[in-house]
């Protein structure tokens, strides 16, 4: 546990450019409420899956969400290098999976569709980043080197090296190069729902055209 344990502290310095500009490791340690989360996970897992310890360990992960806004289920497993954002609001659920440098940011929720008590959340690679607000639900596959955008949905499986953005989410990148049809050049990443509703406009536009040139055709 305790190897474990200092690589996700490390993780906190090699990836958010606020804890690189702090005094030190004592205002990581006493003010990162992620880090703080990850580490009760650490101490439950442990009473959850090696001493088999009943109710504590899920009434202790209720407490850590209390004071800290992040609800990881004892039972979730996950690698090492670990590395919560912000954390507010983030909930990861029981039979979820999660690689080796793995970091996500605050709203995040790894969660279960429907009742089923099998495998319901999903699995998630190494070296995977799942922006603020970003929903993985259900028992799906997120490669490893995989890019969430913020506020997608995903649902179906991404295979590794990929980006993916929208509601529900889809690929816009592999392996560092633009998917054919997505445009990319503006700063935002691309919502498929804008480019719905840019077809209808454009639609809307030639019906608009012919029918004036229909009442220039009757004069």
């Amino acid at each position: 546990m305790f190897p474990t344990l200092v690589r996700d502290f490390k993780a906190v310095f090699e990836r958010d450019p606020a804890a690189q500009a702090t005094l030190g490791w004592l205002e990581v340690l006493l003010s990162y409420s992620g880090w703080h989360a990850v580490f009760a996970y650490r101490f439950n897992h442990i009473l959850k899956t090696k001493l088999h310890i009943p109710v504590l360990p899920r009434l202790l992960s209720q407490i850590v969400k209390i004071f800290t806004g992040v609800e990881i289920h004892p039972a979730a497993q996950i690698g090492k290098g670990f590395f919560i954002d912000h954390g507010m609001g983030v909930v990861i659920g029981e039979t979820t999976e999660i690689g080796d440098d793995v970091t996500i940011f605050q709203g995040v929720t790894l969660g279960g569709t429907g009742k089923a008590v099998c495998k319901r959340h999903p699995t998630i690679g190494n070296n995977v980043t799942i922006g603020a607000g970003a929903k993985v639900l259900g028992g799906v596959k997120i490669g490893d080197h995989v890019k969430i955008g913020a506020g997608s949905v995903v649902v179906h499986d991404v295979p590794a090296n990929c980006t993916v953005v929208g509601v529900p989410g889809r690929v816009v990148r592999r392996k560092g190069k633009e998917v054919p049809n997505i445009d990319l050049d503006s700063a935002d990443l691309p919502d498929p729902l804008i480019g719905k509703l840019a077809k209808i406009q454009r639609e809307m536009h030639s019906i608009e055209k012919y029918i004036e040139e229909l009442k220039k055709g009757k004069k």
